[in-house]
Order: structure tokens, then sequence, then C-alpha cells
């Protein structure tokens, strides 16, 4: 696959970067098919992304990044999601670590090192933190994979899942536990070509079919004493981790806006092609559909607008609270879903039919309730706070 023309970061201003994802966006849709039919990993696309300059895409610039706000990224992933989803997942999860790491708790080598794999190589990054016993971390409890104190470092034993992006990281945030006496828990920089890290391919999903979220094993893989990048008393932990929580609910809710709009470009086709012989005339002419479009519109509209704004918030300082930036996460992604189930109403048998693009956009977008933080986590936390408990 290829883009012609390529426009990349280098050839225009950071303010541009919006052309830069329209141009993947149409090569993506054109494969995008192909990896959900076959659930392989979109090594292609990402290969775009690093050409085009957007890998490094929320680094700091004095990094080697381009700095892009909370703002701009949305729109990107908006974008891009437009196209092939799974690529914006991936990137979704680039492009916090990235943006956030410069801010942690890291050894300043270690994050220099992985910005700049990132900047000259396109190198992936993502946290690995859900297991088949625990779930996910953000619901509490212990993981039960262990960072082992040896000579020289640490050595970690485990096993997990949903590890999003695996088959295409060079480096993994692996959530442990350590084995001393007074535990502490937090994240290990582990590269994924250490001896003993293995991916067992296990991802089958409904939608979102190629982000290759395979389980991994870790068998006493080794890593240096400074690779324990931030281990703390569990004590001390957040539900997400500082800074991250923001970006963790407006970046999924662009991603599946991108999907329904996706679906939503498909239905104005198809109504504007169809025209029944009993009708005569496009059913885009009716105005019962005129209205439910509309209705489709008015979704998508108060998505674009909830994530600018609250980004456009982030971004000047003003803040957003963790409770506010879930429910912001919930309210659109169903905003997303009922957008696209809207379309599907409109297409009856069209719009299920597996030579359509609409039915995997509808698989896609459910996805969208799977992401940490869920609905019942959001809403059972916002009420408390309401409630003052």
């Amino acid at each position: 696959m290829t883009v012609t023309p390529l426009r990349t970061l280098a050839e225009r201003p950071l303010s541009r970067t919006l052309d830069v994802a329209r141009d993947l966006s149409l090569a993506f849709a054109g494969t995008a098919g192909q990896y959900d039919e076959s659930a392989t990993f979109p090594h292609e696309n990402l290969r775009l992304v690093h050409v085009a300059g957007l890998s490094a895409l929320t680094a700091p610039s004095e990094l080697g990044g381009h700095g892009a706000s909370l703002g701009d990224t949305a729109e990107v992933i908006r974008l891009i999601a437009r196209g092939e989803p799974s690529t914006a997942l991936i990137l979704i999860m680039q492009y916090i670590n990235l943006a956030t790491l410069p801010a942690s708790r890291w050894p300043a080598h270690l994050v220099r090192q992985v910005i700049a794999d990132a900047v000259e190589k396109g190198a992936l990054i993502n946290a690995l933190r859900v297991e088949p016993e625990l779930g996910t971390p953000i619901r509490g409890g212990l993981p039960a994979t262990t960072a082992r104190r040896v000579d020289g470092g640490w050595s970690i034993s485990g096993r997990k899942i949903y590890s999003t992006g695996v088959e295409g990281l060079t480096w993994a945030i692996v959530w442990a536990r350590t084995d001393e006496e007074n535990v502490r828990l937090g994240g290990f920089l582990v590269p994924v070509n250490s001896p003993g890290f293995r991916i067992e391919k296990t991802w089958n999903p409904l939608g979102m079919r190629a982000t290759g979220s395979h389980d991994v094993v870790l068998q006493e893989v080794f890593v240096p004493t400074d690779h324990a990048v931030d281990i703390r008393p569990p004590s001390e932990w957040d539900a997400r981790g500082e800074g991250q929580a923001a970006w963790f609910g407006m970046l999924p809710g662009a991603l599946y806006t991108g999907v329904a709009e996706a679906a939503r470009d498909w239905l104005v086709g198809f109504l504007q092609n169809r025209v029944p012989s009993n009708l005569g005339q496009p059913l885009s002419t009716v105005p019962r559909i005129q209205q439910a479009v509309g209705e489709i519109e008015e979704l998508l509209a108060v998505n674009r607008r909830l994530i600018a704004s609250a980004a456009r918030d982030i971004d000047e300082g003003r803040g957003v609270s963790q409770s506010e930036s879930g429910l912001i996460k919930v309210v659109t992604t169903e905003n997303a879903i009922l957008a696209v189930e809207k379309a599907l109403k409109l297409t009856g048998n069209h719009g299920i039919s597996r030579n359509n693009p609409l039915e995997r956009h509808h698989r896609d977008v459910l996805c969208g309730r799977i992401h940490s933080p869920q609905e019942d986590t959001v809403r059972t936390g916002a009420g408390r706070l309401a409630l003052g408990l």
C-alpha cells in the first residue's frame, strides 16, 4: 500500500497535522476490511504513520517530537479511526505514554531513549496491565505478575492479557508487584525482544480485530535495576496514574466518534444512491429518512464539541476532574454506538451484509464499552462524589 502524495510533518507545520491525518485515513480505509477479516496486525499502517511523522506526535519538541496538544491529538485519532480504528487505538496508547512520561517519575535517560526510538524508528510503547485473574487493575487489587530481586536488576514472571498492539511494540511497561516483604507495585520497562518474553496469539474478537491484543507470558524476564521505572507502595497509586486520566477520557471517545462518522459516510452514500422502485427517487429525499440522519448528526456534533471543549480546557491549564473525564468517555462512546445503531435501522439487510462496511463499523464501535474506565465504575464514582461519599 502506498500513499501518493504522502504529506509529512517535516514538510508542514504542526498546524497542518490534520492534513497528514486525512491522507493516512484515506489510505487506511482502503485496506481496513482486509485487516478486519484476517485479524492481522497493521504493520504497514504504522510504517506509514512513521513516514508521515506522526509516531512521536505527542512527545515534547525538545526531545524530537511535535509536542501536540490533547485537542490536536484527539482530532488526529478521530480522523485516523475513520480509516482504520485498530491503528488509531494502538496510536492512542503510544500518544498517551509519550505525552505523559516526561513529567513522570521515570529516570530521565529512559524517557529520552523511549522517545528517541519513537522519533527515529517509529518504535511503539504500551502498558501491559490486565491479567486473567485480576482483570484490569483500575478496579483495585494486586497483580499476580511478580518482579523478583536478582543481581543487577529484576526478574519478572507472569501473564498479561488484552495487550493492545503487542505484536508491534518495542517497549512494554509491565505492571507487576515486587517480591519484597513490603510490597511495591508499578511499572517495569521491558524490551519486548527480551529472552523469556513470549506472545501467545489469542486475540480473536468481534471488533477491533487488528489491534493484536494477544496474551503475553513473561518467564524470568530480566531487566536492569533502573528499569523499575516507577514502583511505589500500593496506597500511593490512584486509579490511572498521574496525568493520564484526561487523555484516557478524551481519546477513546474521539476514536469511536471517528468510527461512527465512517458509518455515517457510508450511510449517506447508500441513501443517496438507493432508489426503491415503489418510490422512484433516492431514499435521501424522504423526510423521515432526513430526520433520522439528522439524529445521527446530532450525536456526532455533540461528541466533537464535547471532546474539543474539554481538551481545550485541559490544554489551557484549567483542568478536568478524573470523574468528569470518565463521564466524557462514557457519553461519547455511547453516543457513537447509538449513531451506528441508528444507521443500521435505516439500511435493513444492507447494513448487516458482510459485503458492506457498516456491519464492520458496528462491530468496531461496540468495543468502546470495553475500555477502562467502564460505565459502571465511572457512574458509581460520579454518584458517590455528588453524594459526598
